[in-house]
């Protein structure tokens, strides 16, 4: 990721003012007039979406939502086209992307959690051992030495589908863009990801940190176990922004952009903060 976390606080405070009218909770502003939202995107903003919008219309029962969770990819397209009005990508949009009259507001920074069968001994590895295995440098899992824990056989490499923004944030995160093993077993969403590597005792793959449960074991990297403190602390360095896409220069119908500012403000960041980390 060519922007670093450092950067992201800066960005959600430019595009907030530009995007979401800086911030400030308005759910309570809108006429009570029946309206419905398209979301659609990533499927890891997905789970934070759904966590927001159950308590959003607990106050505003007149929004109704429709969302789609079909990777970043489709999210950016379906705003560029209107689609949806609020397009939702883990990863950041590209040059050519922005040129095509696209804006971003980032909600939220997620950690990508790199995960094991719970089967597996091995309780952390290194950046540049994670990317040997990405890369089928390392195929077997007695090559990765001490690390292995004893444990021996081959690897199952688990990745998420070409487009998704994970694996775009995984990929330039641990510099191997379009570089991955052939043979590498391919999932569409995190919930396929998930069930693949509890089921594969010699699967590794990785998720959302949000997503973590007990179905599988978060690997430590380099040593650092992943958690919001420690992506807040920029002890884990595996990480990436959460964004809403949408069209420049195209208004966002008033109780879409309420929606947007209640995210910014008090009520939505403390939602993003049971899983995931708080852009204010």
């Amino acid at each position: 990721m060519k922007k670093s976390l450092c950067m992201f606080s800066i960005l959600v405070l430019t595009a907030g003012f530009a995007f979401a009218g800086g911030g400030n909770e308005a759910a309570s502003k809108p006429a009570a007039t029946a309206y419905t939202i398209a979301v659609g995107g990533s499927t890891s903003v997905n789970l934070l979406m759904e966590m927001l919008i159950a308590d959003y219309e607990k106050a505003r029962s007149n929004v109704k939502f429709t969302i789609s969770a079909t990777g970043s990819g489709d999210g950016i397209k379906g705003a560029a086209a209107g689609t949806y009005e609020l397009g939702m990508s883990s990863r950041e949009l590209t040059p050519a992307e922005i040129g095509t009259g696209l804006e971003a507001l980032i909600i939220a920074i997620d950690g990508i959690a790199v995960i094991l069968n719970n089967a597996n001994p091995i309780a952390s590895l290194s950046m540049d051992q994670i990317k040997d295995i990405y890369t089928g440098k390392i195929s077997r899992w007695e090559q990765l030495g001490a690390s292995a824990g004893g444990k021996t056989g081959g690897i199952a490499v688990v990745s998420r589908e070409p487009g998704s923004g994970t694996r775009g944030a995984f990929e330039e995160l641990l510099k191997f863009q379009d570089q991955l093993v052939k043979g590498a077993i391919e999932f569409d969403g995190t919930g396929a990801i998930k069930a693949e590597v509890s089921r594969n005792a010699d699967a590794i793959g990785y998720i959302s940190l949000g997503s973590l449960d007990t179905t599988i074991k978060p690997l430590n990297v380099g040593g650092v176990a992943p958690s919001t403190a420690n992506v807040v602390s920029g002890s884990y360095k595996i990480a990436r922004p959460f964004i809403l896409v949408t069209r420049k220069g195209v208004p966002l119908n008033t109780e879409t952009k309420a929606f947007v500012d209640w995210i910014m403000g008090g009520a939505g960041q403390t939602i993003v903060k049971k899983n995931w980390i708080s852009v204010k």
